[in-house]
């Protein structure tokens, strides 16, 4: 099931992080890969960081790992011979080349999928691809604080914040996976390709739509929360007495279980508390009521007793403390790439039971040139 793609091939015009997440997601399933890279140098994200393995930083080994390189010089008729030579048998396209690089090179969708009538192009930019910014190029911070993403993150008189994971680019890579498995459905019944488009912008407005939307609707602005939930109260972190605990009560059942828990039972029948809304209207009287309760024991005991009512809660944990934990390290979601002496994350699905693990590790620029034919085939302008 690792190679449930197994004989489609596809090849990824990748830059750092959007295309070539796409592309790993593929990879990951069981595709080719092949990754067309400049010669001189190939994407920049081999130089994002210091060398880790090959020169190349660990950056680039996670989101390329199990593709193959060819090294083309795009501006050459030779370079561009080669690129047409492979992709007569190139099911899926993906590329987050920046705006107008594809005219420039003849290598746009129009151009490719008349010639190439089963070819199913992805294209991903910054800003989409209409209105008057599609031309600009963009990076996931400038996207996530244009679409108001940043806005809505943190607390209370903090400033606009950038979410650490690369939300933008790596949803977008998704989308365009998304999008491709589609029309590969789709050309199976018609026999014809198409072009799939989403950007870094489409990509956080959606997943700013439940706060954009309640604006858009109801004249809301969201309530900036660092853990907490604009719809339920109490739904966010509290300290405990020797770290921070998160709890979840998304229903007045489970708030009456959590009253109960803490010593409070008076709660379940107080009008300000006993449902929802109303805690809603009186979360500033409640909270700091939860928070001294909550400072009386240590989190691994709150933990216990609340597991044990069945109240959804989780320690906040660390980066370490999250990987060490005994659950985590049962889900297998770290696996060590072929023969290589490290590991990197996994996909985060499996088919019947099964995780897809990574065929090798990153390749080095231009190591498949050979490999696939151009090379031997006398091709100058290709990286040897």
């Amino acid at each position: 099931m690792s190679n449930i793609l197994e004989g489609v091939r596809v090849m990824e015009l990748g830059q750092v992080l959007a295309a070539p997440f796409g592309g790993a997601i593929l990879a990951a399933l069981g595709a080719e890969v092949i990754k067309v890279e400049r010669v001189d140098g190939g994407d920049d994200a081999r130089r994002m960081g210091p060398a880790f393995r090959n020169g190349d930083s660990l950056i680039f080994q996670i989101f390329n790992a199990g593709k193959k390189s060819v090294a083309l010089d795009m501006k050459s008729s030779a370079g561009r011979s080669a690129f047409d030579q492979l992709l007569a048998g190139v099911d899926i396209l993906v590329h987050n080349l920046r705006p107008g690089v594809t005219l420039d090179l003849g290598i746009d969708a129009a151009t490719l999928c008349e010639r190439h009538p089963r070819l199913i192009y992805c294209e991903i930019s910054a800003f989409g691809h209409k209105g008057p910014m599609r031309m600009l190029p963009g990076y996931e911070p400038l996207v996530q604080a244009f679409s108001g993403l940043s806005s809505t993150n943190g607390g209370p008189g903090d400033p606009p914040i950038r979410s650490a994971t690369s939300l933008c680019d790596q949803g977008s890579g998704m989308w365009a996976v998304i999008g491709a498995l589609a029309m590969l459905a789709q050309r199976q019944r018609t026999g014809r390709g198409g072009v799939v488009q989403t950007s870094l912008l489409e990509t956080a407005l959606s997943w700013n739509a439940q706060k954009a939307d309640a604006y858009r609707n109801e004249g809301r602005l969201p309530e900036r929360h660092r853990s907490g939930h604009p719809g339920f109260v109490p739904y966010e972190s509290f300290e405990t007495q020797d770290g921070p605990l998160l709890i979840c009560c998304g229903n007045d059942r489970l708030f009456a279980k959590l009253a109960v828990e803490l010593g409070h039972p008076e709660w379940i029948a107080d009008e300000r508390y006993s449902t929802n809304r109303a805690r809603l209207l009186h979360k500033a009287s409640l909270l700091p009521q939860l928070a001294i309760a909550l400072q009386a024991h240590p989190r691994a005991q709150w933990l216990e007793r609340l597991t044990r009512a069945g109240v959804p809660c989780a320690p906040v944990h660390s980066i370490p403390e999250a990987m060490d934990h005994p659950h985590v390290q049962a889900l297998d979601m770290f696996t060590r790439v072929g023969a290589i002496d490290f590991s990197l994350t996994a996909m985060p699905i499996s088919f019947d039971g099964e995780r897809p693990a990574y065929a090798h590790a990153a390749p080095t620029l231009g190591q498949n040139n050979v490999e696939l034919g151009l090379a031997a085939a006398g091709i100058t302008g290709v990286a040897q």
